[in-house]
């Protein structure tokens, strides 16, 4: 093998050579090394784009980790801001990290938002022998007494597993949120271990984490977060229709350079929505455990910026960042 080739190998892993050669292939980064989501969302959605003709040529994966995603979303504002062929893997923990400040003083306005096509969603769960029935029921008895109630979660404190409760808390008009009681631990499972077992009152995760348990009777669910229930979970209530206006959902979706066109922007919108509505996607998101959820464009840039504002003022509170 030449050098020059084994170096771009090195570098980048490519869906299909014959795009190596290509000048203007879409490229896609995937902020991580092999493997993982972000990994898992370039090479799905590239290869998908590819397969379905929404890209004329097989587009181009390259893995750049670092900083949790900080790596890449610098080269991307600093090096390509008008790069109209790249777009970037995204999930919630992106904007999470960008609402935090953990990206180096970048903000989320650097980029533009494509759009999420599929999402593992966010669940509150109780032991199966639990007396809160409801969310409701769970939400009163921490606004009686917050020191009543744990939370459990697989991420740490300030994580996106830590604010999910904190939001659902908030549109309560409950606002002492530093109150409230949250363990953080190495991953969904144990997190459920520690409500099954009686040392936190609730567990705060992804629907991914819980279906084994849930399947085998040891816990309950109050609430699904997202806009409607979930296929195959449609016993679980959402916390919207028990009256919480929150959707909080793991994400999978693109960001594009700030500086492209309007009309380049839109462009990758429809390749996604054209991705979206692929039966090649809606096999990969039922091998894969992920869910519909589908914002695409301008309304998903909405939700974005809402979501990052709402993150960073509740990480103030809590004491995550100044």
């Amino acid at each position: 093998m030449k050098p020059r080739l084994f170096k771009a190998l090195a570098v980048s892993a490519v869906l299909s050579f014959g795009a190596v050669n290509s000048a203007s292939a879409a490229e896609c980064i995937a902020p991580a090394n092999p493997g993982g989501g972000w990994d898992f969302t370039c090479r799905q959605i590239g290869k998908i784009m590819y397969d379905i003709g929404a890209v004329d040529q097989p587009v181009q994966v390259t893995n750049m980790a670092g900083a949790g995603g900080g790596l890449a979303y610098g080269h991307v504002v600093n090096e390509r801001s008008d790069d109209a062929d790249l777009f970037v893997a995204a999930s919630s923990a992106t904007t999470t990290r960008l609402a935090q400040n953990a990206y180096a003083g970048m903000t989320a306005d650097q980029v533009r938002f494509v759009g999420a096509i599929g999402a593992d969603p966010g669940v509150i769960v109780v032991a199966a022998d639990s007396e809160y029935q409801s969310l409701n029921d769970l939400v009163e008895a921490i606004k009686a007494d917050p020191g009543s109630v744990a939370f459990a979660g697989g991420s740490a404190v300030g994580g996106f597993d830590h604010l999910k409760p904190l939001m659902i808390l908030q549109r309560a008009d409950f606002n002492d949120i530093t109150a409230v009681k949250y363990i953080g631990v190495d991953g969904g499972a144990d997190a459920i271990t520690q409500t099954v077992g009686g040392f936190t009152q609730a567990m705060s995760g992804d629907m991914s984490e819980v279906v084994g348990f849930l399947n085998a009777g040891e816990v309950r669910a109050l609430a699904v977060l997202t806009e409607e229930r979930v296929p195959g979970f449609d016993d679980i209530p959402t916390a919207k229709e028990q009256g919480y206006d929150v959707v909080a959902v793991n994400w999978r979706g693109l960001y594009v350079p700030k500086d492209i066109s309007d009309a380049q922007f839109q462009d990758w919108a429809n390749k996604l929505t054209m991705v979206a509505e692929s039966d090649e996607w809606k096999a990969a998101m039922e091998a894969n455990g992920l869910a519909p959820f589908t914002l695409v464009g301008d309304d998903f840039q909405g939700y974005v910026d809402n979501l990052v504002s709402e993150i960073n003022a509740m990480s103030k509170d809590i004491g995550v960042i100044q």
